[in-house]
């Protein structure tokens, strides 16, 4: 399949100890990117449930919660072909997955509004596990990228998924990076507050103080966040001077929070369970993503911590207007393509290495 990249503008998780001070404010809409980030973290978290798990009852609880979105791959055709083949039942390959989240609060369990026909979601993320499943990448695309959506021209790709729902999204997203996706996850946004809560919390240092100019809402130090207060860490905007951008950094920050968490409790079965209870009304997958499927990629990259995680976002050249007025992000193409090249070609580890400081990768200490 031909690579699309020049078909026009492409568009610390830290140990717990007593919560500081909070400056609670009231829960808002989920924005952005937030919700895709966070259901990254449950996916992992999910892969982790081996851990502590061998439980039948948990097994069945997430069996029966979670919810399936069919076989969205089905009807795709001419599609990119895998990194590898593997030439024995034993031998690992690459693995990619689409995992978009959605703020839409049709449903009360934040899952069924995810099938809703027009839907486009805040978030798309490209989660690369490799072969040797001893590191992860995460690569958030903005959801105004300007795109070539088969069949419809160029559009914002979140519009992808409202023209056509999960086929046409991966459809989208394949012919963009010239990945192929092994699977696909969606999620909506009413339990993304309650995941963090279920982890009593997590802890995210503030360089500096947090407010809108007025009132200051996190002072500078570190503060255990409840669900409600990591919400309102990511939506601040005032004194960014990167704009929502900056906010994903943020969010991915908030991710990396929990995935610390995850990784320093993942044997406290109250806490572990009242976590994936979450996380089991949180999401929906495609029909091969099974608790049993999930198991076993948990089994081949149990040695993953939050340090080998490597988040970023996609190259961009900056903000535009399209011909009809839109406000689009317009992707930076050479180092875009050469991203996704490493990525589809089993590669993302070797190129990070190489090139990582010219990307756009989460830093230790996100402003």
């Amino acid at each position: 399949m031909s690579s699309s990249h020049g078909d026009g503008p492409l568009v610390t998780g830290i140990p717990d100890d007593p919560p500081p001070q909070r400056h609670a404010r009231r829960r808002r809409r989920l924005g952005t990117t937030a919700t895709a980030l966070i259901v990254v973290a449950c996916l992992v978290a999910v892969l982790g449930g081996a851990a502590f798990g061998g439980i039948w009852w948990f097994q069945q609880r997430l069996d029966d919660n979670v919810e399936k979105l069919g076989d969205p791959f089905a009807e795709l055709t001419d599609r990119p072909e895998p990194a590898q083949s593997p030439t024995s039942e034993d031998e690992l390959t690459d693995l990619n997955f689409l995992v978009l989240g959605s703020d839409s609060r049709g449903s009360g369990d934040g899952t069924a509004s995810l099938t809703d026909t027009g839907q486009r979601p805040d978030a798309i993320m490209l989660v690369h596990l490799p072969a040797d499943r001893e590191s992860a990448v995460v690569v958030s695309i903005p959801r105004d990228s300007w795109v070539e959506v088969p069949g419809h021209g160029h559009a914002k790709i979140n519009a992808a998924y409202a023209y056509g729902g999960p086929s046409l999204m991966i459809q989208t997203v394949e012919n963009l990076t010239d990945v192929h996706i092994d699977h696909f996850v969606v999620t909506g946004f009413d339990q993304f507050v309650g995941l963090t809560d279920a982890l009593d919390g997590v802890r995210i240092r503030v360089p500096q103080d947090i407010g809108d100019g007025d009132d200051v809402f996190f002072e500078a130090g570190e503060h255990m966040m409840s669900g409600e207060e990591a919400l309102a860490y990511t939506r601040q905007r005032y004194g960014l001077s990167n704009g929502d951008f900056g906010r994903v950094q943020r969010q991915q920050n908030w991710m990396r929070a929990i995935l610390g968490k995850i990784n320093n409790n993942r044997r406290d079965p109250i806490m572990m369970t009242n976590f994936f209870e979450e996380v089991s009304k949180a999401v929906a997958t495609d029909d091969g993503l099974d608790i049993t499927r999930m198991r076993e990629i948990f089994d081949e990259a149990r040695e993953i911590s939050t340090n080998d995680v490597a988040f970023m976002t996609a190259p961009y050249e900056g903000t535009g207007r399209s011909a009809d007025g839109q406000s689009i992000v317009v992707l930076d193409e050479d180092p875009f393509g050469q991203l996704m090249t490493a990525i589809a070609d089993g590669e993302a580890a070797e190129f990070l290495e190489e090139h990582g400081e010219e990307l756009e990768l989460l830093p230790a200490t996100v402003q």
